[in-house]
């Protein structure tokens, strides 16, 4: 068996070391690979999202940052499903946008916004494990693209102002490696690296990231964030497995109702429909 470098989990570490200016080039790794081409991280940006709290709600972690060309990227972890995921990340983005424009200003000055959700559950229904959302206009007759330009310095410059979302079903990936990102969604996956990993800066996250170089205190805190995080988990699978049964029983409850008010014996009612004879006997037949 391979030796592999155990890390702190990525949602902790975009809490704590991914932060500071020094840790950048981790991020700026793995945002290289996901969009195939050089990323410098300038600056965290102020938001709610960039809160110092180190508070033990573990399901939703994010981190909004600038590159060199001015885009915005929220870096958003989510641990567990939640409802409506998808008009929550569209008022994020859209949230970002218009804090970052001036009250008054020209909407020129509107920046690109980049959204990465790394997804610890199944989004939706597709076989891949990365997913890439953008706004294009096409012709509706010859369906070729229309191309948007600004005139920059006297040369014309394409133009890309519209979000753009990356979905990463992190448990959808089955540890098959054949690029850069891979190794990167490995991490992601098993909070751990590989020796021949080579993907830019993956190496940094092998020494930044690794579980024993925290002090005893920092060691505390993350121990503690893990019990929360399995806490969490746990709750919300007993609710959904309770919920599912409460569902079943209801269903059969409704099925011995109506052969009851069908004038189905109680014992043979209760054999169908697993129910016990006390319950079945206690429904009142109804018209």
């Amino acid at each position: 068996m391979k030796y592999e470098t155990k890390l702190i989990r990525f949602d902790w570490a975009i809490k704590t070391v991914l932060r500071d200016k020094a840790n950048f080039d981790i991020l700026e790794g793995f945002l290289s690979a996901l969009l195939g081409e050089e990323i410098f991280i300038v600056e965290l940006l102020e938001s709610e999202s960039n809160q110092t709290d180190l508070d033990e709600k573990s399901n939703r972690v994010d981190l909004l940052v600038k590159d060199s060309n001015q885009r915005h990227f929220i870096i958003e972890i989510q641990n567990q499903r939640v409802t409506a995921y998808l008009e929550r990340l569209l008022f994020g983005v859209s949230k970002v946008i218009v804090e970052n424009l001036e009250l008054g200003g020209d909407y020129r000055d509107v920046k690109k916004v980049v959204s990465i959700s790394i997804l610890y559950f199944n989004l939706g229904l597709g076989e891949d494990y990365v997913y890439h959302g953008n706004t294009e206009f096409a012709g509706t007759h010859n369906l070729k693209p229309l191309k948007f330009r600004k005139l920059v310095d006297g040369k014309w410059q394409e133009r890309n102002i519209f979000p753009e979302y990356y979905l990463i079903n992190v448990e959808s990936f089955e540890d098959v490696i054949a690029s850069d990102l891979d190794e990167w969604i490995y991490l992601l996956k098993h909070s751990t690296t590989r020796p021949e990993f080579k993907a830019k800066h993956i190496e940094k996250a092998q020494t930044k990231l690794t579980l024993l170089k925290m002090s005893p205190e920092e060691r505390h805190r993350y121990e503690h964030f893990l019990m929360n995080a399995a806490t969490d988990r746990d709750v919300v699978q007993t609710a959904h497995r309770d919920g599912k049964q409460e569902g079943e029983i209801a269903a059969r409850l409704e099925v011995a109702q109506k052969l009851r008010n069908e004038g189905m014996d109680v014992e043979m009612i209760a054999r169908v429909t697993g129910l016990a004879r006390e319950v079945v006997d206690s429904l009142k037949v109804t018209d």
